[in-house]
């Protein structure tokens, strides 16, 4: 035992050896090698990922070495300025600096910058210093935009005025989100945004007037966010660019006319509990794929009377997912709604609370015309906030024994999703055994998702194929 042990240590020093020898062969010096790996990045790139960290970290990293010293300046700007709320004498977001602070940082900075995000407190508060932002050689050619109120009530953004100087850079802007604040009428002759692309309305009062010179200046525009816009009580949209539209009324009274976009695929409609949703009316959107989250039953079935398109009989071909919000009392509701969607292949069905005020104004679906999507297209079904009581049975055990090309059908929020008993007991009482499709499958998930939040979130990513699917 001696004998066989004594050659171990040598063997087992010489790994050691020959792991760090082999280790310092390959790196060399550490601080050499990584000082050699950072001197072989060009300037421009070090300058952009600066440009992509928040403000306070980017000016940090002229403490790096004596040659990240001038890159900060070089470095298109990316400056948020946030106003601390009374009491907590720090800004909302740690990436964030005082108004102080940015007035020195615009000062030295000589520009461009990428991004500018600025939320003034209450109305005249930092008007004159964030007008004297705007003017500057820094902002000149502003790449993003973020401006607005943060104190008011989204409901009521009142009449505080957008600082005339704050579009300055509207020749160079890709992204602008504006908030709580009114878009004065004499701004419009003025605008002409030929690279933006993304642009968010979030509470802010516009006329009819104001609106409808607003997108024709947007020459490449292709997505729209607008939630709670006040000013008007129809919208009109037309846009040979835009591909998506995100957009959101809690009144209920706001109706969105998209008359002319060619190129529009998408239309989303964020919610929250106990929202009423406005009305879509569709004439002319030949891509359009993808609608919802709807309500189809306190909506009064706006998506057959307001969504319509003349020449296909109210019925929209293009249209392959739909998310629709319910209670699991409105299978009638959803039946006439799908009839509307002959084309449809994957539909969100977004369970929430039952309010008494839902069935009395359910429309009556008539059995003596099929649903075509249940006969021929809907393959993919997806149930959110499934909690399983008698109603919601019965809703998703129509489809399960109505759906005749179903392949995957999936409910979420299921108590006991992965015991092999919960789940032999939810096919018994979804009767699996006689569903329609032979084919489909059946998957239960104990995840809930906030499809409201996601989709406000992600309103801008057009890279999602299914902006309802969340991995």
């Amino acid at each position: 035992m001696e004998a066989a042990a004594a050659p171990a240590a040598p063997v087992a020093n010489q790994g050691e050896s020959h792991g760090t020898a082999a280790k310092t062969a390959r790196c060399g010096n550490s601080d050499e090698s990584a000082a050699d790996y950072i001197s072989r990045v060009p300037d421009a790139v070090l300058c952009t990922i600066i440009s992509l960290l928040p403000t306070k970290d980017g000016g940090r990293t002229q403490v790096f070495s004596r040659r990240w010293r001038p890159l900060w300046s070089a470095a298109p700007l990316n400056l948020e300025v946030r106003v601390p709320h009374p009491g907590r004498g720090v800004p909302i977001r740690t990436s964030s600096v005082f108004p102080d602070a940015a007035s020195e940082v615009i000062s030295k900075h000589p520009g461009p910058a990428r991004r500018f995000c600025f939320h003034g407190l209450c109305p005249g508060d930092l008007q004159d210093q964030a007008e004297s932002w705007f003017r500057s050689r820094a902002l000149a050619k502003l790449q993003e935009l973020d401006v607005g109120y943060t104190s008011c009530d989204e409901r009521n953004p009142g009449r505080n005025p957008l600082p005339p100087s704050a579009l300055r850079s509207a020749p160079t802007l890709l992204a602008a989100k504006i908030s709580s604040c009114v878009l004065p009428r004499e701004m419009v002759p003025s605008m002409g945004f030929d690279l933006l692309q993304r642009l968010s309305l979030i509470s802010v009062y516009i006329s009819a007037d104001v609106f409808r010179g607003l997108l024709p200046a947007c020459h490449a525009l292709e997505s729209l966010h607008m939630s709670n816009v006040l000013g008007t009580r129809c919208l009109h949209v037309r846009s040979p660019t835009l591909r998506s539209i995100c957009f959101r009324d809690t009144s209920g009274k706001v109706e969105l006319v998209i008359e002319d976009a060619p190129r529009l695929v998408r239309i989303l409609m964020p919610f929250g509990i106990r929202e009423n949703c406005g009305t879509i009316r569709v004439i002319c959107a030949p891509k359009l794929e993808i609608l919802g989250p709807l309500l189809p039953v306190i909506s009064k079935l706006r998506v057959s009377q307001g969504v319509s398109s003349a020449d296909l009989a109210n019925s929209m071909h293009t249209v392959k997912i739909l998310a629709l919000r319910c209670c699991g009392y409105e299978l009638d509701g959803v039946l006439s709604i799908l009839r509307r969607f002959p084309c449809l292949e994957k539909l969100y069905i977004i369970f929430h609370k039952h309010y008494e005020t839902d069935a009395k104004i359910e429309p009556q679906y008539d059995r003596l015309y099929p649903v075509e999507c249940l006969q021929a297209h809907l393959k993919i079904m997806v149930f959110e906030t499934f909690v399983g009581h008698d109603k919601q049975l019965d809703f998703a055990k129509f489809f399960v024994l109505n759906a005749k090309v179903l392949k995957y059908m999936e409910f979420e929020g299921i108590y006991g999703a992965r015991d092999s008993v919960s789940l032999a007991y939810q096919h018994t009482l979804l009767r699996v055994e006689n569903r329609a499709s032979r084919d489909a499958q059946f998957e239960f998930r104990s995840r809930y998702r906030n499809t409201a939040i996601h989709l406000r979130r992600h309103s801008h990513d057009l890279s999602m194929a299914d902006p309802f699917e969340q991995l």
